[in-house]
């Protein structure tokens, strides 16, 4: 990753976080952008002091579509170039609200996959264009299978890991490759307090599977990988049985 210049979208995020100190560490020149603006520089210095990254940042609201196009294009502006887009919004939200208010229903899929859908047209448009780079999307093992302790999130995830699979197909030709990430529970602001949940797995650690995953040009990673084996039998469980179980 020495010298290459990566856009790392939704930058306060944990996961992203971790990426953001592995990616300084490589040498990498990135450019942060997120919600909060604030965090945003307090992370962008700290890389810079610890590491002595070239990094910058920029204020990113998923839902303000119309800003999409400006955002990526400082982000090439501040780097110079742009090699790759790592995307790692998300919002959960509350199950048990979204059921009850249809607001709750569209700040969950907004945030989770029409935001991330529109700044990767963009972006996508022109790592063609220029034919090479790579995009990373963090989708989520909760997409793989409508449950019903989380279906509206798990169906954002799920179309946003669709999207990633069709670019894929779509960018291929252009030499870009498109990974999309499916992680399991992690330790993270998130789900913090949450019950139900097992087999949780640090930032840092799906961070370095990320690292390594784009490396070997991966399609799909789950992460932590046991998740792939525990999706597969998910999946395989017939319509009839997996209705009566309270996942």
């Amino acid at each position: 990753m020495k010298k290459q210049a990566i856009l790392l979208v939704g930058a306060t995020s944990s996961v992203a976080r971790a990426l953001a100190v592995l990616l300084a560490q490589q040498g990498a020149r990135l450019h942060l952008v997120g919600r909060d603006m604030d965090e945003v520089e307090r992370i962008a210095r700290d890389l810079q002091v610890r590491y002595h990254a070239s990094v910058s940042g920029d204020c990113f609201e998923a839902e303000d579509y119309a800003t999409h196009a400006e955002v990526l294009r400082k982000a090439q502006v501040s780097m110079g170039r742009l090699d790759g887009v790592i995307v790692a919004i998300g919002f959960l939200g509350d199950q048990e609200h979204a059921q009850r208010d249809g607001e709750q229903v569209q700040r969950i899929i907004q945030a989770n996959y029409m935001g991330a859908v529109s700044i990767l047209t963009y972006a996508a448009n022109h790592l063609e264009a220029q034919r090479s780079g790579f995009i990373v999307g963090i989708s989520s093992v909760a997409g793989d299978r409508g449950r019903q302790s989380n279906y509206v999130y798990g169906s954002a995830k799920g179309a946003f890991s669709l999207f990633l699979q069709g670019l894929r197909n779509r960018l291929s030709k252009a030499g870009v490759h498109v990974m999309t990430v499916k992680p399991g529970f992690l330790d993270t602001k998130m789900t913090f307090g949450q019950s139900g949940l097992f087999l949780v797995a640090s930032p840092e650690k799906v961070a370095r599977a990320i690292l390594r995953a784009l490396h070997k040009r991966k399609n799909t990673l789950y992460t932590p990988w046991f998740w792939r084996g525990v999706m597969l039998i998910i999946r395989a469980i017939p319509e009839q049985l997996f209705r009566r179980m309270s996942l």
